[in-house]
């Protein structure tokens, strides 16, 4: 029987977005002239994707926001200043659109406030990747399935200090992409792994600006630390998208009933970089003594998950200067991506946000700017949020959210 490989359908399926995002390819498939493309590549994206309207509105940023019910993806360690209880919300993405129409994003996440100090909260993200046809080599169905991964997650946040806080998130992944077919010559298997989210938060509520309250917030997240995993016993194990984000928030009441906020994040994979293969004159891979593919440029990617996380802070091959060098540290700062965004409130029952993405063109080259709303009513919330790329026919163009939030206990 033929069957798609599993590799082949997270490709498939990611490719344009996560490794290629709107990189321009000449038609005979290859790379046009100008910096190579050299994208990070993990298991299971999908703990990548924005969840909620709220942080989908303001260019993907939330490591230092004000703290919200969804707080669990950004920063757990956010929860402990939230005013109310406890609350619940839940998040609807229809993603990749543009590619294929059954892909779609669930999340549902909650806090509950144990006292003034504790925190503990609960996420869950499921993730089902539509429709896939096994054929076997004459093209005759063999049945279909609906590949899909989802993750499970319980946290736990404490106030430090009056303005410090810290959250952790232990957390399971199950990725099943084949349904335990046949991948070449191999039985399949769910990917699993168990990990781990480590945060930080400072807030500052009673600084002036000039003549203006305003309220400063910090914050950094050490997000999907755990084992690597695979598809089959033969294959390679592949990390965890483990990622670090930092970034700070200032928001500004202009008066009793305005407010706006202005907030940045940064976000570097700690995830090996793809090194540079020695090849021969006519291309062939070059092998040492014991049969190992011998590295030109850059580090083994084949570590420990530990080694793999420091070592993503120098492993680059490098890009490649005029002069015929390679500069190691500017290819590691164009692995950073970068995300701003603004909130503006009125009378705290109305949002409106915007917001920017930006990724190096040789890791993934996604930019986009997003804009959204958000409505309170009593306890009840609704926010939404819409994607508009920087280039045309880009996977990610017309990408909606929406979150329908519930508050109790607070003011």
């Amino acid at each position: 029987m033929k069957f798609v490989p599993v590799k082949s359908i997270c490709l498939q399926i990611f490719l344009l977005f996560f490794i290629s995002g709107n990189y321009t390819f000449a038609q005979n498939g290859t790379a046009p002239s100008g910096p190579q493309l050299n994208a990070i590549q993990t298991a299971v994206p999908f703990m990548t994707i924005t969840p909620d309207s709220r942080a989908g509105g303001m260019g993907d940023v939330g490591v230092a926001s004000e703290p919200d019910i969804n707080s669990q993806y950004w920063n757990a360690a956010k929860y402990v200043f939230m005013e109310s209880q406890g609350g619940v919300a839940l998040s609807y993405t229809p993603w990749l659109r543009k590619l294929i129409n059954d892909i779609n994003l669930a999340y549902l996440a909650g806090f509950y406030k144990i006292d003034e100090k504790q925190v503990v909260s609960a996420a869950l993200r499921y993730f089902s990747l539509g429709q896939i046809v096994f054929t076997d080599n004459y093209g005759t169905p063999q049945g279909i399935y609906v590949p899909n991964e989802f993750a499970i997650d319980a946290g736990y946040s404490r106030l430090l200090t009056d303005n410090f806080s810290g959250g952790i998130v232990f957390r399971f992944i199950r990725s099943d992409l084949t349904g335990r077919q046949i991948v070449g010559g191999s039985d399949s298997k769910a990917a699993m792994a168990i990990a781990g989210d480590l945060g930080f938060f400072y807030r500052k509520s009673d600084l002036r600006l000039g003549s203006k309250d305003a309220i400063l917030g910090l914050g950094i997240q050490f997000a999907n630390m755990g084992n690597k995993v695979s598809y089959t016993e033969n294959q390679e194990k592949s990390f965890l998208p483990i990622n670090l984000r930092l970034g700070g928030a200032l928001t500004v009441n202009l008066d009793d009933y305005n407010s706006i906020s202005v907030m940045a994040d940064i976000n570097k994979l700690l995830v090996p970089t793809p090194p540079v293969w020695a090849t021969d004159s006519i291309g062939t891979p070059i092998r040492d003594a014991d049969g190992n593919q011998v590295i030109e440029y850059g580090k083994n990617p084949y570590v420990a998950v530990p080694v793999g996380m420091f070592q993503s802070f120098y492993d680059a091959p490098g890009v490649l200067m005029n002069d015929g060098s390679r500069s190691v540290f500017r290819e590691e700062i164009n692995e950073i991506t970068y995300s701003v965004g603004l909130e503006y409130w009125y009378r705290k029952q109305f949002a409106i946000r915007g917001g920017y993405f930006h990724e190096h063109e040789t890791k993934g080259n996604r930019k986009y700017f997003t804009v959204g709303m958000g409505l309170r009513l009593n306890v009840f919330a609704l926010d939404f949020s819409y994607l508009v790329p920087v280039k045309q026919q880009n996977p990610l163009a017309n990408t909606l959210r929406f979150t329908l939030g519930f508050e109790f206990g607070g003011n």
